[in-house]
């Protein structure tokens, strides 16, 4: 199913009656929405205010009756658009050629011009149905896709949860029932999965959907930078803080506070962030006076908090309080009947990039995809059909054109065959000794070893054996070109 609201917006900025009927027809027709001004100030104030897909542009614009009679160039408000909003396809419509050559050098001259401006395409006032029609599947493709939530603000796409699986269905079911409640929320799963998604769903599901909706990256702040961040400052608390200045906590006052991977923080931050939680107060970095807040805290973990929590990394108190409900998302090799949705998808979003009118997916990538174990989740995948798409050539997305992913999308247990179970898991057999065996079968081993633990994730996999990323890349290669990847 394609949700209803997954609709794309066509600005017009034009004057001409007839090319507004005909636009409106055609965009109506292919259920899009489409948005009719006539000066250059409202084409601006609607593209600044929401999500605007596509412009088409007269070459002249009408100033209204307000303003002077000369009417405005084109051109002026495609170098705007070119310069705040710089990956908007603009298209131009200019008027007719006059008879003669000198007629169809000016047209010539106005393209090439437009082309400069940053254009992608020019039309010819009336502008041909099936032309409009092209560059409509071209940049702004509407292949269906299950959506399992989403939400807009005006034309603006808040999120956009995709998928039908069992396992994504029954998490966004309990997102929404424990959204207007005040619960605290912990969402875990590995990186990639979407965490931020769900909690923007439990945000605009919730009784403070109207209130502000904060968030902060616990894992891209320093140690230092914490305590002032969530709390802010007072005047002239450290060197440099020339004014008072409002942490997130108190920005998020009446709404919710998304804490981004939380068991980045320190444990000496943690019991701080454990009274202000309990109390619903802090005091400012500097400060004295008492700042009361009425904050819900979601917080998000790529971790195992249990485990965090044995090895003296987070505190088990602060957990508990975290954790009124937990959402745990699932990773994409355990949902991949969503592959096609979440591709298309994708497609859907970066097609009108590379300007690629995508009709069909290979059925031998859409094979390999699902063979792969997806170790950066939806992230990875997204990444993947958008290298395909820039990369690629033609309305079938493949792989053909992007030769070095498919070494990277290969699954291990495909590199051998020898040792494999039916589900594509490596056979480690590591009951058997090591004893006897030469020192470079024992590293074999112990990288493969490593790799199925970790479900195939090389980066876990080269912290836990203590090596670099770029070391463990280079044994794997070299396993392959030896045929030895199945452990002795």
């Amino acid at each position: 199913m394609s949700n209803e609201e997954d609709i794309a917006n066509v600005l017009i900025v034009d004057n001409d009656p007839e090319v507004a009927r005909i636009m409106l027809e055609i965009l109506a027709r292919k259920g899009i929405r489409g948005h009719l001004v006539a000066e250059t100030d409202g084409a601006l104030d609607f593209i600044g205010a929401g999500s605007c897909d596509l412009v088409f542009t007269g070459e002249t614009i009408d100033p209204g009756s307000d303003r002077a009679c000369r009417r405005p160039d084109g051109f002026d408000l495609i170098k705007k658009i070119g310069a705040n909003w710089p990956e908007l396809p603009v298209v131009m419509i200019a008027d007719a050629a006059r008879a003669g050559s000198k007629g169809q050098h000016e047209i010539a001259a106005k393209a090439v011009k437009a082309v400069r401006c940053g254009c992608c395409d020019f039309l010819i006032r009336p502008p041909q149905s099936a032309k409009i029609e092209k560059l409509l599947d071209t940049f702004l493709p509407s292949h269906d896709i299950s959506t399992a939530a989403c939400a807009y603000e005006d034309t603006r796409c808040l999120y956009r949860i995709v998928g039908s699986s069992p396992s994504v269905i029954q998490t966004v079911e309990l997102a929404k029932r424990i959204a207007p409640t005040s619960a605290p929320v912990l969402i875990s799963g590995d990186s990639g999965t979407g965490k931020e998604l769900m909690a923007h769903l439990v945000h605009h599901r919730s009784r403070r959907a109207q209130g502000p909706y904060v968030k902060v990256n616990c894992a891209a702040l320093s140690d230092s930078l914490l305590d002032s961040e969530l709390f802010g400052h007072e005047k002239g608390a450290f060197t440099g803080a020339h004014a008072l200045r409002r942490g997130r906590f108190e920005m998020a006052h009446g709404g919710t506070l998304l804490l981004d991977e939380i068991t980045e923080t320190p444990t000496r931050f943690q019991a701080k962030l454990l009274r202000v939680l309990e109390q619903q107060d802090f005091e400012r970095v500097g400060g004295s006076e008492s700042v009361p807040v009425d904050v819900r805290v979601v917080s998000t973990t790529n971790k195992d908090l249990l485990q965090e929590i044995q090895q003296g990394r987070f505190r088990q108190d602060l957990y508990y309080r975290l954790s009124g409900v937990r959402l745990v998302l699932a990773p994409l090799r355990e949902r991949k009947d969503d592959l096609p949705d979440l591709v298309w998808h994708f497609v859907n979003q970066y097609a009108r990039e590379v300007q690629r009118h995508i009709v069909k997916l290979d059925p031998a990538m859409m094979n390999i995809f699902a063979e792969y174990h997806w170790p950066g989740n939806v992230r990875q995948l997204r990444n993947v059909v958008r290298t395909s798409l820039i990369l690629g050539v033609g309305q079938t997305l493949s792989l053909a054109d992007v030769s070095w992913l498919f070494d990277e999308l290969q699954p291990l247990a495909q590199q051998q065959c020898g040792g494999c179970d039916p589900s594509g898991e490596i056979s480690t057999r590591s009951d058997a000794g090591l004893g006897g065996l030469p020192l470079e079968q024992v590293e074999r081993r112990a990288i493969l070893d490593t790799l199925h633990q970790t479900g195939g994730n090389r980066t876990k996999a080269a912290k836990v054996l203590g090596i670099s990323d770029r070391t463990l890349r280079d044994r794997m290669h070299r396993y392959r070109r030896e045929g030895t990847l199945q452990p002795a």
